[in-house]
């Protein structure tokens, strides 16, 4: 059986999102394999869910929110090991990319997710909010802070 979602194929979506998808968790998991592995799982409960979708944005939201869930269960699971291998991580990235990938390492893990959503893929401040489960209000000042936090790492580099 090869179900449709908004007219695609699993395969279409994973060739389509899978990039996006990965640099989420690789944003958040700071590990390709670990990204990866969390992508994977993502697209396993895309086959397993039961309900349509309204859209192609729709799609894409689900997507992006249930790849940021399973980041946070990722690091609440018994085997998580607090490893970074930031190299690895470099090495996906496009060169103009990383350069301030490492300062972007130093923020926390939200607002990490936050400024990437934001700045990297150019979701509204509105669209993050509801893809994180969190109030608009909430987000607007977590970029506001990490916009801050960023600079000053930005400007103690420089130094």
């Amino acid at each position: 059986m090869n179900r449709l979602y908004c007219g695609r194929t699993i395969h279409h979506i994973v060739d389509c999102y899978s990039d996006i998808l990965i640099r989420i968790a690789l944003q958040n998991t700071k590990t390709l394999s670990d990204a990866e592995d969390i992508v994977q799982e993502v697209y396993i409960k895309l086959l397993k869910h039961q309900g349509d979708f309204k859209s192609e944005e729709h799609l894409k939201a689900w997507l992006i929110k249930t790849t940021y869930h399973r980041c946070n269960d990722f690091f609440r699971s018994s085997w998580f090991k607090k490893v970074v291998t930031i190299n690895e991580y470099m090495e996906f990235l496009a060169p103009e990319e990383q350069i301030v990938m490492e300062e972007i390492f130093q923020l926390e893990g939200v607002d990490r997710t936050v400024i990437y959503l934001y700045y990297y893929e150019g979701y509204s401040i509105k669209e993050i909010s509801s893809i994180i489960g969190k109030k608009e209000n909430t987000i607007s000042s977590r970029l506001q802070r990490a916009r801050k936090k960023l600079k000053h790492i930005l400007q103690e580099g420089s130094h």
